[in-house]
């Protein structure tokens, strides 16, 4: 239901007789020459005309309460709500959002724009920062502090649009929402990749200083402003009107009466682009309204960034006054628009009737088409019998992005985000349950407990991948479908508590299921309930000896000897350092970390002998320890980029960690201004060596040696106490705390004398920010080639920055290339903006690492690049956690194995040969049958190329 803030299908097979009146009376109302807009005041009246002629309505038939509606204190140079005086806010709960679902007409060029007005307008109103999102892809971020419109052109490929605010701080609002269909001949997207959007930078009618044009001189409802003169280079620019009668263009002829030129040269200057390499596409728009200018006597030539984009243009070349461009460019930061003339070969300077500047954003693909066409009729059919349920009222949007519906958990898979999980137990909810649910294809787990539903069981198809479900404490009747108890993968079904249920005892007696059997008691509840007793009396009890132990700890301090650095103590006992472990299961445990003389450094190195690398701390030297222990020994340097704070880090972080898959720091010596630290030496060296370091280095790593490592570097569990975590996973769940990397890349994933992967160098790791902390970081850390875009612009840190490094990882694996080298052909500096063409046209082949072709398998490689891709998203939110990488490359070394051993028996049997075997050649894979196969991932923008903190 549309008036529940969801979304609708626009199908009239799913519309009920509301909605379609609705509809009917909506068109009506719409005059002939507006079809196809919709234009939306929020918190408005129906049937209001405004001075340009538009025709809106209200937005009561998406969100039909008022508590958010609040009045605008308009400026009179108001140009963007066209009169309205009402703005809708959206109070929310954390990281929620609220979307308006427009119906669209597939394969159709749309524009769409949003008015948010300045925040200080709106009485009572708070500070606020919001993401815009069309359907799942983020166009702006719009903060309060500021009046602003977002405007995006995108091609529709579904019935509807989402368009949706995401919370971020304080509550979104919105004051206007605007639908324009474009004609079939626009030409903002031609030649552009189906799965881009356009999003706005500036529309300018140059030489006008009125009002805004709009409806109807513009039949698309473009609005275009006048130049803001603080952009233009020069004050010497002309003026020039004309009248246009009639002409062929895609702007409208008001625009093109009005120009701008000079003798000689113009320019104009945008400073405030985001700080991060994007593509945009300029369209440039030209008429000549000279009448006495004959072809090649008004010759220019066009620069964007210093950069000659066009040379000798000449308007009047194919025998019309009207010409377009459409320019493509990369900029980081800013952009300059330069027309010169041509000398000695141009009577007239350049001349501009207006232009138009688009970001370039790439379409970032939503939920499963099927999961969401099944969740939208689940939703309707919940509302229709659950009128405003606030967790229902919450559902709107896309499913699982950017974030999942309350009640949701949503996985990504081959290429495509999946709903796994329906857990609405103790909703309040009533009525029947939607027979729909069913129709979940990928869902494993569903929890329907603790409401009042009632009338039948849905039946399930056999091909249902449940393995969960819970129907307890509700009013259900009928007898239990045997299509629900046979399911292949069913483990666990609970039903009891419903008195109407009827079920063969005799059913469960060998059956594998873990069941109620329909009684109201689950089995082992009441053992459950002694064993939280118990739990609970054992809890007390070690809490008590901890308190115990901590006194004695403290009376024992004097006894001990303390060690310094920088004014900050360390409680040192024998060269341990004692640290509080965050586990229940090790209260107190001793990390050895031993405090070394500087003499025993010098005389462990041969005093700093062997040279074995450098880094951004200082040089590293090999050396031996009395015991015969073999070390890398990192002395800080008197000019390092680095110093106390990151010494103190390392040492603070490894007093209170350890795991196999993390370089363990031995010891340390911290004497006459020295600052040392001592680990283990990895024989086999860094990953970034054995890929492409130096030639005396460098030896081809076979892929499932590959695979292996990169597991190795992002191993872990998000269960501590329960799971055995390691690698970057560790970092980001130990303690409830994460402790973010900053610097992953492959210089600093040692391999030890068995190929084992240890992430090192925790120089620039912290803790992220809890809630409370503002998330912004002074100094933002990073490696060229490596750095999370999103982290750079934003300067916000969270552990999918390091998401974001190791995806660059699994691409260096993949290809055996260096992050970052200019040294190549400009189009190959990136890795990451290199490598995506080819992925997204399936010939990931060509990106392989030639060392490795036919040698691995086509799924196992697949997989890798497919997580990789998804590290690499442009923004954190759509990007996974480690512990989903971790299961992924799981599958990827077990899949890899399991046909190395395949191979290896036909191979025994007599050599036969595989040569069509796809071990040898890349296929993507497809989601499984009866969905059809899901659209390919999404394009990612390309990363910031700016040196961060080069190590």
């Amino acid at each position: 239901m549309i008036g529940m803030g969801g979304r609708h299908n626009w199908r009239l097979t799913s519309v009920d007789s509301f909605i379609l009146c609705l509809l009917i009376l909506l068109v009506q109302s719409i005059p002939a020459h507006q079809e196809g807009f919709i234009s939306i005041k929020c918190c408005g009246g129906e049937g209001q005309t405004d001075s340009s002629s538009i025709t809106w309505i209200s937005d009561d038939q998406w969100y039909p309460d008022e508590t958010g509606c609040q009045n605008i204190a308009r400026a009179s140079s108001d140009n963007y709500t066209t009169g309205h005086d009402k703005v809708r806010y959206f109070y929310l709960g954390n990281s929620e959002k609220r979307c308006y679902s427009l119906p669209t007409t597939p394969d159709r060029d749309y524009l769409i724009r949003g008015t948010f007005p300045f925040s200080n307008s709106v009485v009572g109103s708070v500070s606020s920062t919001f993401d815009v999102l069309v359907g799942v892809t983020p166009i702006d971020l719009v903060d309060s502090s500021g009046e602003s419109q977002v405007e995006g052109i995108f091609r529709a490929t579904d019935q509807y649009i989402d368009f949706c605010l995401v919370q971020e701080t304080g509550d979104p609002y919105i004051s206007q929402l605007e639908l324009r269909p474009l004609s079939d001949d626009s030409s903002y997207l031609d030649g552009k990749d189906s799965t881009v959007l356009l999003k706005l930078v500036d529309r300018v009618d140059l030489g006008n200083n009125g009002i805004p044009i709009r409806f109807p001189d513009d039949p698309h409802d473009r609005i275009w402003t006048s130049q803001d003169t603080e952009r233009v280079s020069l004050s010497a620019i002309t003026t020039i009107n004309n009248t246009i009668s009639k002409t062929v263009a895609k702007v409208p002829l008001k625009v093109l009466e009005t120009a701008i030129t000079n003798e000689y040269s113009f320019q104009f200057l945008y400073i405030d682009l985001e700080t991060r390499d994007c593509n945009y596409t300029i369209f440039l728009h030209f008429f000549e309204l000279d009448d006495n200018v004959r072809p090649g006597q008004r010759v220019f030539d066009i620069y964007i960034n210093n950069e000659k984009q066009q040379a000798n243009f000449d308007i009047k070349e194919n025998g019309s006054n009207y010409s377009e461009l459409a320019l493509n460019v990369t900029a980081n930061g800013s952009l300059n628009l330069t027309l010169a003339r041509v000398e000695n070969k141009s009577k007239f300077g350049p001349i501009l009737n207006a232009y138009e500047i688009m970001q370039v954003r790439q379409w970032v693909e939503g939920t499963h088409h099927r999961d969401v066409r099944v969740m939208d009729r689940v939703k309707d059919g919940l509302l229709q019998q659950n009128k405003g349920s606030k967790k229902l009222e919450g559902w709107s949007g896309d499913p699982c992005q950017p974030s999942s519906w309350d009640g949701l958990a949503c996985h990504y898979s081959n290429g495509s985000t999946i709903i796994t999980k329906l857990d609405i137990s103790s909703s309040q909810l009533q009525g029947q349950i939607p027979t729909m649910i069913s129709q979940l294809t990928y869902l494993k787990e569903l929890n329907l407990s603790n409401n009042g539903f009632t009338g039948k069981i849905p039946e399930f198809a056999r091909s249902s991948t449940l393995t969960a479900v819970d129907l307890s404490y509700n009013d259900l009747s009928g007898s239990l479908p045997d299509t629900l108890i046979t399911l292949p993968h069913l483990t666990t079904l609970y039903f009891g508590c419903n008195v109407h249920v009827s079920a063969d005892p005799s059913t469960f007696n060998h059956s594998r299921l873990r069941t109620d059997s329909g009684e109201c008691a689950r089995p082992g509840s009441a053992q459950k309930h002694n064993r939280i007793v118990i739990a609970i009396a054992c809890g007390s009890f070690i809490l008590a000896v901890a308190v115990v132990a901590a006194c004695l700890l403290l009376c024992r301090q004097k006894l001990r000897t303390w060690g310094c650095i920088n004014g900050k103590q360390l409680i040192m006992s024998k060269g341990a350092v004692f640290s509080i472990a965050t586990t229940d299961e090790d209260p107190l445990r001793t990390i050895n970390i031993q405090m070394f003389t500087l003499n025993q450094i010098e005389n462990a190195t041969q005093k700093y002998k062997t040279l074995i690398g450098e880094g951004g701390f200082g040089s590293v030297y090999r050396g031996t320890l009395f015991d015969g222990t073999d070390v890398a020994v990192k002395v800080r340097s008197s000019t390092s980029t680095q110093g106390t704070k990151e010494f103190q880090n390392e040492l603070n972080l490894f007093s209170a960690i350890r795991h196999e898959n993390l370089v363990p720091l031995i010891g340390y010596c911290s004497e006459r201004d020295q600052q040392i630290l001592v680990y283990p030496f990895m024989s086999n060296g860094s990953l970034q060596d054995r890929l492409y370091g130096e030639a005396a280095k460098r030896k081809t790593l076979d892929w499932p040696t590959r695979l292996s490592v990169a597991l190795g570097a992002a191993r872990g569990n998000a269960y501590l106490i329960v799971h055995c975590c390691s690698g970057l996973t560790f970092l980001h769940t130990f303690a409830e705390r994460c402790i973010i990397h900053r610097d992953v890349k492959s210089s600093n994933i040692l391999l030890d004398h068995s190929m084992n992967a240890k992430v090192a160098d925790f120089g620039f790791s912290k803790y992220a920010p809890q809630e409370g902390d503002s998330g912004a970081s002074l100094e933002v850390r990073g490696t060229a080639g490596y750095l999370d875009p999103e982290y750079y612009s934003t300067q916000h840190l969270s552990a999918k920055s390091d998401v974001f490094s190791f995806g660059v990882v699994l691409l260096e694996i993949i290809s055996g290339r260096e992050p970052l080298n200019i040294q190549r052909p400009r189009n190959e500096w990136s890795l990451v903006e290199w490598a995506k063409p080819y992925v997204r046209e399936s010939r990931i082949d060509e990106i392989v690492d030639p060392g490795i072709k036919g040698g691995y398998h086509a799924e196992a490689m697949w997989r890798v690049v497919e997580v990789a891709l998804a590290c690499i998203e442009t923004f954190s939110a759509y990007r996974p956690c480690m512990p989903d990488i971790v299961r992924e490359l799981e599958d990827a070394l077990i899949i890899e194995n399991n046909a190395s051993e395949y191979m290896k028996s036909i191979d025994s049997i007599g050599g036969y040969s595989l040569g069509g075997s796809n071990r040898f050649s890349i296929k993507p894979p497809v989601l499984p049958t009866p969905p059809p196969t899901p659209p390919e991932p999404s394009p990612i923008n390309p990363q910031s190329m700016a040196s961060v903190a080069p190590r």
